[in-house]
């Protein structure tokens, strides 16, 4: 019991003093499964290096190709490619002392037809029949522009490339990341496929120069569809070669590193594609060597495969992708897709109402454990790497380390503050907003665990629904932005697309993310080409000339977002404490509130300004403001003097003409 007392969620939250045992067990698990480990090959991290054993790897020593599969249900299995002319009886594989299947190609034999660029399957023979797949752990796929079929590709580049980023720290950003959430694909304003080198030379300076010192990359881990934003994952191993190559993925993060921006990757280790053909569905014939067999391992609502975390070969696969793409690519960390869904059987379709639901009704121990292997894995390697969890549930000490009690991961996003947002966008008028709930929703996270706040990501701006700039403006986007066209519409959509962004990254948590031009207002919703629009482009991409148009008022959020974030950055905000309540008026709808020396106010009402509103300041002196949203550069109406000064009162308050629609941060000189 005295072990169980130690554990330090447990001393920090009395809610969970019926949960000892539990979190107890949640440690033990993780301490045996990682002994197990360690016991049986060195370490962890000796552990996570599967993909140099596993797949095609040159042995230098014996001086030619060695390829190993795990399959364990085949009768039989065949390497076949261009080397071989595709013939599916002259190479075949042997099971080795482990019981893995392996085939060894000569370096002097081969050299002329195992070449860089030339296409490799395997053929596997099984209960499910003869069947030519790509390689579990294979590092470059590519699809055939005529037949559309996927294939395994050789990738030996003569001249390794070559790292620039050695000096590149991670702290800084570690400790207040501002994360901008990207697409390789649609970051190009043409009606096309964007590439790696693209968004490189063209889109991470825009990201730079916005303030940004983090990306967040979707869809870079190969998957058949399109369509699916990365999220049907076919080819863990592999980054997708329809945004260019190996070499390119490498100059992007190279040049991101170059501008001082951390590289995040989405990790997609929730699920798999059930494709045959390019995923790893039934590879051994079976329909449990990966994933769990029957209904347990399919997701209905993703129609995909679900991952058996407690199994040794998967756990050996999974946790060398999450070192690969850290060590092969320079990636600085990942934000982990649906982890709710791995948390619990049910996948997270319940109401989170009960602690219970946390730790006694239906949660896969072994996916707890393997997330916790994966942190471990992502710190041991690259130290301030970030881990971040896609989670909605809230499960306690999730955000916290396993020797506390915790999963280990470094942050959660915020799921509920963009989903508040729209809420309240579409189904309340400006005069019914509740700014005591707008409080608590913002402020309402785990004691110690850290939070990344966003106002919308890219589910908000899928087809179906709207980015909060069309939930605001709609239609008169289209009609009334130009600078010399006033609009009410467009004037109250503008001021509060600014006031909700910085209400968001300054009360919401300890980290901020932006999906990609979402930061001026980008108009409309994303939709990938597919059948129902005639496989066009024409949303799926983002346009660059709306904001770089001096006749647009997109600027005017653009420039206040560049504003923000350079406040927030100059003032520690997010590494800082969290907010101290100041001021609720409920009537006025003002809200003030101090983080970090800096004084936050925000008047919602749709109507009243107020001639010398007072509040309580938390120090004596005399306050200048820093930023104003009424400013009209931000496309404001200068209605607020920001360069005087506003002295304390013998009671210690601040008097200050407060607009409607408006947000000021004050500071004191």
């Amino acid at each position: 019991m005295n072990q169980i007392e130690k554990l330090a969620i447990i001393q920090e939250d009395s809610w969970l003093d019926p949960y000892m045992y539990d979190v107890h067990e949640r440690f033990e698990r993780y301490k045996r499964a990682r002994k197990e480990i360690e016991d049986a090959e060195g370490s962890l991290l000796n552990f996570a290096r599967g993909h140099y054993y596993y797949g095609i790897n040159f042995d230098q020593n014996r001086n030619g190709w060695t390829y190993r599969e795990w399959a364990p249900g085949a009768h039989g299995l065949c390497l076949i490619g261009d080397f071989n002319n595709w013939d599916r009886t002259s190479h075949k594989l042997e099971r080795n002392d482990k019981g893995d299947w392996e085939i060894f190609l000569p370096y002097d034999k081969y050299r002329e037809t195992f070449v860089h660029g030339s296409r490799v399957k395997v053929n596997v023979q099984a209960g499910n029949g003869s069947k030519d797949r790509i390689p579990a752990y294979m590092r470059k796929v590519i699809q055939d522009p005529e037949t559309y079929d996927f294939a395994g590709q050789l990738w030996f580049p003569e001249k390794a490339f070559e790292w620039t980023d050695s000096n590149f720290d991670l702290a800084e950003n570690f400790q207040q990341p501002i994360i901008y959430e990207c697409h390789v694909g649609m970051a190009q304003e043409h009606e096309r496929v964007g590439t790696y080198r693209e968004f490189a030379d063209e889109i991470l300076p825009r990201i730079k120069e916005g303030g940004y010192n983090a990306i967040q990359l979707m869809a870079v881990m190969e998957h058949p569809y399109y369509g699916s934003f990365g999220y049907h994952v076919s080819n863990f191993f592999a980054p997708s070669s329809r945004f260019g190559t190996p070499e390119d993925l490498k100059y992007l993060v190279n040049k991101a590193h170059s501008l001082g921006i951390t590289a995040i990757m989405d990790i997609v280790h929730s699920h798999a594609v059930k494709n045959l053909a390019e995923g790893l569905n039934e590879f051994d014939g079976t329909d449990h060597q990966y994933f769990h067999s029957g209904g347990r391992g399919y997701h209905e609502g993703w129609d995909s495969k679900l991952f058996d975390y407690g199994k040794w070969e998967v756990k050996k696969f999974l946790l060398s992708n999450v070192r690969y793409w850290l060590e092969e690519f320079h990636f600085d960390g990942y934000r982990f897709d649906g982890v709710t869904s791995m948390l619990y059987f049910h996948h997270g379709y319940t109401s989170f109402d009960h602690y219970d639901k946390y730790f006694k009704e239906g949660v896969d121990w072994d996916a707890v454990t393997y997330l916790q292997l994966a942190n471990d894995v992502i710190h041991e390697f690259k130290k301030n790497a970030l881990s971040i969890a896609e989670d909605v549930s809230g499960m306690p000490g999730l955000c916290r380390k396993p020797e506390e009690g915790g999963c280990g991961f470094d942050f959660r996003l915020g799921m509920g503050i963009p989903d508040y947002w729209i809420k309240i966008l579409k189904h309340k008028t400006d005069e019914e907003w509740d700014i005591y709930e707008m409080w608590d929703v913002l402020s309402n996270r785990r004691y110690k665990e850290k939070t990344i706040a966003y106002a919308e990501s890219h589910d908000q701006a899928l087809v179906g629904d709207k980015s909060i700039a069309f939930w605001l403006m709609d239609k008169e986007m289209y009609f009334h932005m130009r600078l010399d066209d006033p609009n009410l519409i467009v004037d109250r959509g503008i001021a509060l697309h600014k006031m909700l962004r910085l209400f968001t990254i300054s009360l919401g948590g300890e980290g901020y993310l932006n999906f990609i031009g979402n930061e001026f207002g980008h108009p409309e919703w994303v939709d990938f080409p597919r059948e129902g629009n005639n496989w066009s482009h024409h949303y799926a991409r983002r346009q660059w000339s709306l904001v770089d148009n001096s006749e647009l008022k997109y600027q005017y959020m653009a420039n206040w977002d560049k504003a923000m974030i350079h406040i927030i950055k100059e003032n520690q905000v997010l590494a800082s404490q969290r907010a101290r309540q100041i001021h609720l008026d409920g009537n006025n709808k003002v809200i003030v509130f101090e983080r970090s020396n800096l004084i936050f106010i925000f008047n919602f009402s749709p109507a009243n300004s107020i001639f010398g509103y007072k509040f309580w300041a938390p120090e004596k002196g005399t306050y200048q403001i820093v930023l104003n949203s009424d400013k009209k550069e931000f496309g404001g109406f200068e209605r607020v003097d920001d360069s005087i000064d506003y002295p304390t009162d013998e009671h210690q308050n601040v008097s200050v003409y407060l607009t409607n629609r408006t947000a000021l941060v004050m500071k004191k000189k």
